[in-house]
C-alpha cells in the first residue's frame, strides 16, 4: 500500500511517498512561511503526483496556520482519491528521528511554541510518550526536562539553559515517517495545537 505523508506543522514543510516502508520520493524545505503556496506543488512533484491509498498528516503542535494547511490538503486529497486518512503527532516523529541516531535512549522533544513558549514532551526509548504534551516558558522547560537527550528546533536553547545534555537541532521530515511507531499513528485526525487559542468567545471561562 502506498502512503502519502504530509508534514507542514512547523517552519519546515515536507512530503513523502512510501510503498510499504520503502521511500519512493520526497521533498523537505525550510519555509518559515508560505506553506499554503508550496505544499500542493511539492505533492504534485512526487511520483504519480503523490497519489496513494493512505494519507498520513502531521497533527501538530506547531504553527496554527501550518497545521491547518496540512490537514486541509490531506482531507481534500483523501476525499478525491478515496484514500484512508490517518494522523500523527509532530513531536512523536521528532522523537523517532532522534532515536535513529541514539537508539533506545529517552529523549525530550522541544520545539517553538507561541508567545515565547516551547512545546515540550518526553519519550521513552521506543518513541512512546512518557508524559503529556506541554507548552512551557523556557525556564520552566529547563527545570522540568528529565532526559539527557534533547531534539527539536529549541533543543540547543534548552541544553544551554540546563547547562548539560546532548542537543539535536532537527525539524520534522515526512521522509522519516517509516521510523514512527504504529502506536503513534491515529485515525482521529484532528489538530493538536498544544495550547489554548488566544481568542476566546465572550463569557468563556
Amino acid at each position: 500500500m502506498k502512503t502519502l505523508v504530509i508534514d507542514s506543522a512547523t517552519e519546515a514543510c515536507s512530503v513523502a511517498l512510501f510503498d510499504g516502508a520503502a521511500l519512493i520520493g520526497g521533498d523537505w524545505r525550510m519555509l518559515g512561511r508560505g506553506h499554503a503556496e508550496q505544499l500542493v506543488p511539492m505533492i504534485q512533484a512526487l511520483p504519480g503526483k503523490g497519489q496513494a491509498e493512505r494519507i498520513a498528516v502531521a497533527l501538530g503542535p506547531g504553527s496554527f496556520t501550518g497545521v491547518r494547511v496540512g490537514l486541509a490538503a490531506a482531507r481534500a486529497l483523501a476525499f478525491a482519491w478515496g484514500a484512508e486518512l490517518v494522523g500523527y503527532p509532530t513531536l512523536s516523529l521528532l522523537a523517532a528521528m532522534a532515536q535513529r541516531e541514539h537508539p533506545g535512549e529517552a529523549v525530550t522533544v522541544c520545539t517553538t511554541g507561541g508567545h515565547g513558549e516551547w512545546f515540550v514532551q518526553a519519550f521513552d526509548g521506543g518513541a512512546s510518550p512518557l508524559g503529556a504534551l506541554a507548552s512551557l516558558r523556557p525556564d520552566d522547560a529547563a527545570q522540568s526536562a528529565g532526559t539527557m537527550l534533547f531534539a527539536g528546533s529549541q533543543a540547543e536553547a534548552l541544553v544551554a539553559a540546563r547547562g548539560q545534555g546532548t542537543a539535536l537541532p532537527i525539524w520534522p521530515d515526512a521522509r522519516c515517517f517509516h521510523l514512527l511507531p504504529d502506536s503513534e499513528i491515529t485515525a482521529e485526525v484532528a489538530p493538536l495545537y498544544g495550547r489554548a487559542p488566544d481568542a476566546r468567545l465572550p463569557g468563556a471561562a
